[in-house]
């Protein structure tokens, strides 16, 4: 933890010198100078900084403010003082702030106010919260407008997180390995801990408060059980006071059966009365180190992993065994339902609804359920999960995969933000038309939430590549906000991350660009046509997996006569795990939207699509499609040399180059072939693949990065 208000005035001393290398580590918050005219307009309204509370994190958003506002106007700003062109900042304990008068009740420990107003007869800009954290966000709030090039002379903003957990999840493993991890290795140096802590913890700490972040979850799903030992715990503990003034939690993914492990128990039943006893003696052993312990994380009975299902005890039993140890310290189970089990013949679709929804109301109310944007594993396109909407007594937090894992992992351009926008406003019509997703997060009445599969490790660059950073932050402003858009966070990023004079064409790149990887890998409701394993490149043959779900040939059903999964009536039924009036328009193959028709239907090569083409022609010109805009955002990007700096346009120029040839491979490879299990010949000028379909069944890949071990 900071032990003193000097020590963050020496560090200041180091922030104020804006960083020369553009290798991508300042991440959205470089603080380069703005254009004179906008310079100028910001340096009118930010002249010093004024806070007279001896906080921690006060003190820090003081720090921020003359860090951002010196580097964006050239000019020193300092701490001091009110005067003219004052930033006033400080919380509900500060006598300043209270003879405001602001409206500062209702916003709870995170909400804030920012107003232009006259204090002490002088125009000033002030932020004030209820909580020390709730300035630090005022203040990041307030350099991303400048940074944006937005005035400063009218603002009149009030503001406070829809979501209470905000959350990233790193699939870390102890050994510094990280699980579907795309960017080198863990951040986290458990050998070194506690006694060697690297600065690039507080510099991912204070990336995570610019945009709302407030809890980490340390280590993966697929959860050692040592994590939860003393040794660790202390190296936890560290890790937590680092984080603390920042307004993060630290969060733990624990093995359900560590008792077993490393409690020298022989069951892990959570009925069991020994059990429980141990869970609640390790979790008053964690919080007597960590104060602030946010809780937990469970993957129970799925892929392998121990549950209470092995007990025949069902999830809530489970999930509220550890609910009730942590409930006394304020602690929270996030658990998640991502289950799928090879002794359930059911469509994989279908399983985490029919486990879940049968125990709604039934959790206790510090558990929160974690259920994945869609209803299969992060696929490039999906349809929302049928939980949102149908667990009305059960509060629901939605986990999305910040790492691409099914999205060309680092090397390929794909801005999420425009994935989660249209999850999150997709209408669940339950319990009435017009109640989106986003809403179902937002419940009132309980726990609130959205988590994140992280995207980050120690690449100099934080992500493996520079566009990847815009997922990070998309994925903090939409946790923060559901209903914030994904076009205006793409802008904001591009302006604060290459400049505002790029900004629009930066951010129109973004916005076409998942689509661009929908089509040139699965596009019209396809889905998991990946190669086995690693998940790198096409495998849309592989048959020969132990489980029929582990098999691409599972989910698009391709034969003579047409392709696709049904998932209607006459399928699988999966549709019917959607309320009634979107089951009817999902379940007919003529009103579900085609981007979906695949997902939901088996049809016909030869049936027409709105274009006027069959589909086969159709799918064949939508893998032509994406290869085509990768290539024009090569164009694009290419046309804005000279307007950014040369090292991270050349480094984003080659991993352009890289995913348009692989954008090739997976046209070639699909079109290759579904042209051989359909019979059908290329429509009419079409260019045929590369290479006949048996050189692309023969490629290997076996060390792709980021694979389970």
């Amino acid at each position: 933890m900071l032990k003193s208000l000097g020590w963050i005035a020496l560090l200041c001393i180091a922030w104020v010198t804006p960083a020369q290398a553009e290798d991508g580590y300042d991440l959205w918050l470089r603080y380069r100078a703005l254009p004179a005219a906008q310079a100028d307009a910001v340096a009118l309204r930010a002249t010093v900084i004024v806070r007279d509370e001896q906080d921690a994190t006060v003190a820090l958003a003081a720090q921020e403010l003359v860090r951002g506002l010196s580097g964006l106007t050239g000019r020193t700003v300092g701490i001091g003082a009110a005067g003219d062109g004052a930033i006033v900042i400080g919380t509900a304990r500060s006598p300043r702030i209270v003879a405001l008068d602001l409206p500062l009740p209702g916003l709870g420990p995170e909400g804030y106010v920012l107003r232009s107003m006259m204090v002490d007869g002088r125009p000033a800009t002030v932020i004030a919260a209820n909580g020390p954290v709730g300035v630090l966000y005022g203040a990041f709030r307030l350099l991303r407008i400048a940074q944006t090039g937005q005035p400063l002379d009218r603002l009149a903003i009030i503001e406070r997180p829809r979501l209470a957990l905000r959350v990233l999840n790193h699939w870390d493993n102890p050994d510094r390995y990280v699980e579907r991890g795309y960017a080198g290795q863990s951040l986290w140096d458990w050998q070194k801990l506690p006694g060697f802590t690297d600065p690039r913890y507080t510099d991912y700490a204070r990336a995570n408060a610019s945009v709302g972040i407030n809890g980490t979850v340390l280590n993966n799903v697929n959860a050692s059980p040592d994590m939860l030992t003393p040794a660790f715990l202390e190296k936890v503990a560290r890790l937590a006071a680092i984080f603390r003034p920042w307004g993060i939690r630290v969060y733990l993914s624990a093995k359900f059966s560590a008792p077993i492990e490393v409690g020298g128990l022989k069951t892990a039943d959570p009925l069991d009365p020994q059990v429980a006893a141990w869970w609640r003696a390790k979790a008053d052993e964690i919080y007597a180190c960590i104060p602030d312990f946010g809780g937990f994380l469970v993957k129970a009975n799925s892929e392998g992993q121990p549950g209470p299902g092995d007990y025949g005890r069902s999830h809530a039993e489970g999930a509220n065994m550890l609910a009730a140890a942590l409930k006394p310290h304020g602690g929270v189970v996030m658990w998640r339902a991502f289950v799928y089990a090879h002794d359930k013949p059911e469509d994989r679709a279908k399983q985490a609804y029919s486990e879940f929804q049968p125990l709604d109301g039934t959790f206790a109310d510090n558990v929160i359920v974690q259920v994945k944007n869609g209803p299969i594993d992060f696929q490039p396109r999906e349809p929302f999960h049928p939980l949102f909407g149908a667990m009305p007594r059960t509060p629901l937090m939605m986990e999305v995969q910040i790492t691409k894992e099914y999205l060309g992992f680092a090397t390929h351009l794909a801005y999420l933000g425009t994935m989660w926008e249209e999850v999150l406003r997709s209408d669940t019509w339950r319990p009435r038309k017009g109640s989106t997703v986003a809403d179902v997060l937002a419940r009132p009445g309980g726990l609130t939430g959205m988590a994140g599969v992280a995207n980050v490790g120690t690449d100099r660059n934080w992500s493996g590549s520079q566009f990847d950073q815009a997922n990070w932050y998309a994925f903090g402003r939409m946790a923060w906000n559901p209903d914030d858009r994904a076009s205006d966070i793409a802008r904001d990023w591009a302006a604060m991350t290459w400049g505002t004079a790029v900004a629009d064409p930066v951010a129109a790149m973004m916005l076409r660009s998942r689509q661009a990887v929908v089509d040139y890998m699965m596009p019209l409701g396809l889905h998991h046509l990946f190669a086995t394993g690693h998940h790198y490149g096409p495998g849309p043959w592989v048959d020969d997996l132990a489980r029929p779900d582990w098999n691409p040939v599972y989910y698009h059903k391709a034969d003579r006569a047409g392709i696709g999964f049904d998932r209607t009536r006459s399928g699988s039924d999966a549709v019917g795990q959607y309320a009634p009036a979107l089951a009817k328009r999902w379940g007919n193959s003529a009103t579900v939207p085609e981007d979906l028709l695949l997902w939901f239907h088996h049809v016909p090569w030869e049936r027409r699509m709105a274009s006027g083409r069959t589909l086969w022609e159709e799918l064949v010109a939508r893998y032509d499609q994406g290869v085509a805009e990768v290539a024009a955002m090569q164009g694009q990007w290419a046309a804005l040399k000279g307007q950014v700096d040369d090292q991270r346009h050349a480094e984003v120029s080659q991993f352009l180059t890289i995913q348009r040839a692989e954008a090739q491979w997976w046209r070639d490879a699909c079109i290759a072939y579904f042209a051989e299990v359909s019979g059908r010949a290329l429509p009419a000028g079409v260019a045929p693949p590369a290479h006949p379909l048996a050189w692309y069944k023969a490629v290997r890949t076996p060390y792709a990065p980021g694979n389970g071990r």
